[in-house]
């Protein structure tokens, strides 16, 4: 039995060492805190326990959350959680933001663990510290300007308790000063440091939500920096490098995309948007859960062979279909039809490739493929619930004898916390793949904690979806040519590129603000 102390690093998955996302996909039970992004608890197995110990803002709830900490006492109850958990699973882990050594009270954990007689192990973290200030374009230290950095917590009062802060003696130390959890204190810091001796023109600047999707960023003076009107979390850069903004030029934060796609089927537009130094905001519009009459499905996998084709219009169908059957022989004669790339991957899985492919990925289109009927001709489409009735009336219209079997449901997801929705608010585009997920999404908007914002520019695949969109009245909608990856990125990086949102491309638009 092992505990283990992960550090989440400041944001997304892409910013995690390899060790811990090794450690996270094989966990068991993972504890985690507010600050650790969806995208890295994306990682963790379906089977997992979660448990959020996150103190948030208010204690608004979590959908996420399964056990709560309340009290004073809150660290302590943590710690006793890790004992309880080490000791009856091979392998717990305690996710952090950043590093669970810079002020994470990894070290109290480890004093638990220890005294319990049970192992655990680190693995370290990218801090906030220097993560928030490198995305901003602030190096912590600089030739000629800084050649020490001070982190410190946003504590002020007696410098001589424990914990304190001896802000007048940091002001004469020079160097940066970055401090931690220092916005509600923000006034007096600025104040104690000018008492020391730091001049007010001493530049400063405030990362909110740095590395992730929704950074902000404000450069002021120490003077000014009771005046930001920014939130938490945020670290505060405090002597000459905060002046420096050496992001590539035109670039102010990384343009962000709301992806409504479930977990796990939008994996490879998401880590191509990564690539592409686009942030994404991940908000499933939909989830999938098991057909009325699962028995029907089941059936129907036990008499493939009796079918002369088999047609499949989504990747779930494929996923929920195939596994039911026995082995390979199963299929007997029966051929294989797939809508488009996305379908043919997920039939890949399976070591399946399709007879026929349209080459406009439609259900029309594959309709539209499939040679004529013979007498007695069969055809078994696997369907989603309330699917479009486009490809089963077409193949009847050509003579065929058409079973069409549920094969899951797709019902709404529920509501992102409200960090998530203060997210997708400052996004720059949202990513659609049904006409089912536009409506969903939509209506998350009075479902939430945080009313949704729909982001300016809206990239659908399909026409069917694109059509969806407007007529519920999203503005900016786009349609991707197909539902390849390729081409659905490709879509929205050329027009965030036309609006100016990522750097090196055309486009005279101005960024958000900042």
């Amino acid at each position: 039995m092992t505990v283990f102390l992960v550090g989440a690093g400041p944001g997304e998955a892409a910013l995690l060492t390899r060790r811990a996302e090794e450690v996270l996909r094989a966990a068991e039970v993972v504890v985690f805190d507010r600050l650790v992004d969806q995208s890295v608890l994306a990682l963790v197995p379906a089977s997992a326990e979660r448990i959020d110990v996150g103190k948030r803002p208010a204690e608004t709830s979590s959908t996420d959350r399964q056990q709560a900490i309340e009290g004073t006492d809150r660290q302590q109850a943590i710690n006793r959680l890790l004992v309880e958990r080490g000791r009856a699973h091979g392998t717990v882990v305690r996710l952090k933001g950043g590093d669970p050594f810079v002020f994470g009270r990894g070290g109290e954990e480890i004093e638990a663990l220890r005294q319990a007689g049970i192992g655990w192990e680190v693995v370290p973290g990218v801090s906030s510290a220097f993560a928030a200030p490198a995305s901003a374009g602030i190096p912590v230290t600089h030739r000629g300007l800084s050649t020490s950095v001070t982190v410190v917590t946003g504590h002020v009062g007696d410098p001589t308790a424990p914990g304190g802060v001896d802000w007048a003696a940091l002001a004469r130390a020079g160097g940066t000063i970055v401090v931690l959890m220092g916005m509600a204190n923000r006034a007096e810091i600025a104040a104690a440091l000018q008492a020391g001796g730091r001049p007010p023109d001493t530049p400063a600047a405030v990362v909110e939500w740095g590395a992730t999707a929704s950074e902000r960023v404000c450069r002021t003076t120490l003077g000014a920096l009771a005046e930001v009107d920014l939130g938490s979390p945020a670290v505060i850069v405090i002597g000459p490098v905060a002046a420096l903004d050496l992001r590539p030029d035109g670039a102010r934060g990384r343009p962000s995309v709301v992806v409504t796609r479930p977990r796990g089927r939008g994996d490879g537009v998401t880590a191509a948007l990564r690539s592409s130094g686009i942030a994404v905001v991940e908000v499933p519009a939909v989830t999938f859960a098991d057909p009325e009459d699962p028995g029907a499905l089941r059936r129907a996998a036990g008499e493939v062979a009796g079918y002369d084709w088999v047609v499949f219009t989504s990747a779930t169908a494929v996923h929920r279909f195939v596994p039911l059957l026995r082995d390979a022989r199963a299929w007997g004669a029966a051929r294989i039809g797939a809508v488009g790339p996305t379908t043919c991957s997920a039939l890949g899985t399976y070591h399946l490739v399709a007879d026929v492919v349209p080459a406009r990925s439609d259900a029309g289109a594959l309709a539209a493929a499939l040679p004529g009927a013979h007498p007695g001709g069969r055809v078994l489409f696997p369907r989603a619930q309330g699917a479009s009735e486009v490809l089963a009336g077409v193949l009847r219209g050509r003579g065929w004898e058409v079973d069409e079997v549920v094969a899951y449901a797709t019902v709404p997801a529920p509501g992102p916390d409200v960090d998530t929705a203060a997210a997708v608010a400052a996004a720059d585009a949202v990513l659609f793949a049904s006409p089912s997920a536009v409506e969903a999404f939509l209506a998350m908007r009075d479902a939430s904690e945080r009313p949704l914002v729909v982001p300016p520019l809206a990239v659908c695949i399909g026409e069917v979806t694109a059509a969806a969109a407007r007529r519920a009245g999203v503005h900016g909608v786009v349609a991707s040519p197909s539902p390849a990856e390729a081409d659905v990125v490709t879509t929205l990086v050329e027009r965030l590129g036309a609006a100016g949102r990522v750097p090196g491309r055309s486009g005279s638009a101005p960024g958000r603000p900042r």
